[in-house]
């Protein structure tokens, strides 16, 4: 993840996107940027329900109590779904995560509109995951 831009670089850089084709290749691009999983990370636990595409987010805890994310997707634009919300919870703590609503942010990007309903089923399946397994996390 150290290729991903912090959260306020993010936001710089949707606003400077001029359409929605832009953000959508901007997206894309974060995808590209995610590290490949291991075949570890690539379980079925790690498989996120209610996502038309396929789609892995295996979390970890750093030595810090951060929560450390790895993801894929089979589709290009989840893949660059799921590197946004990891830009989002970037450096946080399970409790952080539980506790944050991302859903604004992406209401700010101007990205939710865009998301076919499909999509907007599949970043809410993400988000609810995450969110348990960061409960989850927070409880060792």
């Amino acid at each position: 993840m150290a290729g991903l831009p912090d959260k306020d670089k993010l936001i710089r850089n949707f606003s400077r996107c001029l359409n929605w084709e832009e953000k959508y290749l901007y997206v894309i691009e974060l995808g590209g940027q995610l590290p490949p999983l291991t075949a570890s990370q690539r379980q079925p636990e790690n498989l996120i329900s209610g996502c038309q595409s396929q789609v892995w987010i295996d979390m970890a805890l750093s030595a810090e109590g951060q929560v450390v994310f790895a993801g894929d997707s089979d589709a290009a634009i989840v893949k660059g779904l799921v590197a946004v919300v990891f830009i989002l919870y970037k450096d946080l703590t399970p409790q952080q995560i539980v506790e944050l609503d991302v859903r604004p942010f992406f209401a700010d990007l101007a990205l939710s509109q865009h998301l076919t309903p499909s999509r907007s089923q599949g970043l809410e399946a993400m988000i609810r995951a995450i969110r348990v397994k960061a409960a989850a996390l927070n409880t060792h």
